[in-house]
């Protein structure tokens, strides 16, 4: 039978350096176990997978992510001018992200009340493609007008407001334009779901919409916050800025908290969730997908600090487990990993997880199929296949844990 979830787990050891700080540019940090680890978020890393260079060759375009109407109408208008002019791209991006013109908000506004005004929008990702057909949507409209029948309600409800503050017939007019693009939109909603899967970035993080014509997307993909798996002392680095014609002392001094340490990455991906965003895909097309994030999740690194510190790193375990629920082995260090007699944390961070896993593969009688790859000599937990590189255990993934 086939598992709804893969579980993706990762230990990966970075060097010295600063990969994710807060707004008073420290590390990031949590505490766990009672004890500080260092932090890097779930943010940071989902972006540092969505903008790598692997992204954009093996699963292709994104979404914009922008709360700039202004600066999205010229980037759509630079994509779309031959196919719409101005006024549609400008009313479609309006009424993308408004309040929605249903009965409800006119009869507020009716009563006086300011529920039907508009709110500030936060940063959403728009896709191209669902925003192509939104104005071909806004162009058909705007070409047959409103009928009489239209008209007249919209004007009825102009004249039945009450109180001081008073909308204009204009804007009444305006909002039976919002209630016929809706209607239209029902006949285009195959389209507009079809349209996710040009944006597989959504597809996997999801939207979240509060207003207006943008639709929710539940996210398919949940990604944890890395923390290391032992505690941290961080460090301060006492730099430089050497002014080359200063005789003595230099141009800028400050410090740079950073640390070393090996992380614990965790994500769970929902593989039917994934194949309804992409429009009703197959499976075979969610489990390639899954095999990109396996590598991204393995490869990439967030890019802060990197010019001073190059911590330029490759996981050093790499395990994934199809299962009937998202299950994360974080607990495996809720008691710091401490150095073992090498003085080394790598190797008792594995041990740890391995032990751990195994534990809770029997205590709940979990009935998972999970591949390994590990760097160095260590064995896999019993019913783990162990696999020569991240290249099988992508094409493990593909084949469906081996099934």
């Amino acid at each position: 039978m086939d598992k709804n979830f893969i579980n993706f787990h990762i230990l990966i050891s970075h060097s010295p350096s600063c990969l994710n700080r807060d707004d008073m540019n420290m590390q990031k940090s949590a505490i766990f176990g009672g004890k500080r680890r260092v932090r890097i978020s779930s943010q940071s890393l989902k972006r540092t997978l969505r903008k790598s260079a692997y992204y954009r060759q093996h699963i292709g375009e994104q979404s914009i992510r922008s709360r700039d109407l202004q600066l999205l109408e010229k980037e759509f208008k630079n994509l779309y001018k031959a196919e719409f002019e101005e006024p549609v791209i400008r009313e479609a991006l309006k009424r993308f992200v408004e309040a929605k013109a249903d009965d409800e908000a006119d009869e507020d506004v009716a009563e006086g009340n300011e529920r039907g005004s508009e709110k500030k929008i936060a940063v959403a990702p728009w896709i191209k493609e669902e925003f192509a057909i939104l104005c071909q949507i806004v162009k058909q409209v705007r070409e047959a007008g409103l009928t009489g029948e239209e008209k007249q309600k919209a004007t009825q409800a102009f004249e039945k407001q009450k109180g001081k503050k008073k909308k204009a017939l204009d804007e009444f007019m305006y909002g039976a334009f919002g209630k016929k693009i809706e209607k239209r939109m029902t006949d285009h909603v195959e389209a507009l779901k079809k349209s996710v899967s040009s944006a597989v970035d959504v597809a996997l993080s999801g939207r979240m919409a509060t207003s207006g014509l943008m639709t929710s997307i539940d996210g398919a993909l949940a990604v944890a916050h890395a923390i290391t798996t032992h505690t941290v002392d961080a460090d301060l680095d006492w730099f430089t800025a050497v002014d080359d014609l200063q005789e003595l002392g230099s141009g800028h001094l400050d410090t740079q908290e950073f640390s070393s340490g090996v992380f614990y990455r965790y994500a769970s991906l929902n593989l039917s969730q994934l194949q309804e965003n992409l429009g009703n895909a197959s499976r075979e097309k969610a489990l390639e997908i899954a095999a990109h994030v396996l590598h991204m999740l393995a490869t990439e690194v967030p890019s802060a600090k990197q010019q001073s510190f190059a911590a330029h790193n490759l996981a050093d375990l790499a395990m994934v487990s199809f299962a009937d629920i998202p299950v994360s082995l974080a607990n495996a260090f809720e008691e710091p990993v401490r150095p073992g007699s090498s003085g080394g944390l790598l190797k008792p961070s594995v041990d740890a997880f391995h032990k751990y896993c195994q534990l809770i593969r029997e205590g709940y009688g979990l009935e998972e199929r999970c591949g390994e790859f590990v760097i160095g000599d260590f064995q896999s937990p019993k019913g783990v296949k162990s696999v020569a590189g991240l290249e099988a255990l992508k094409a493990w993934v593909r084949d469906n844990g081996g099934e």
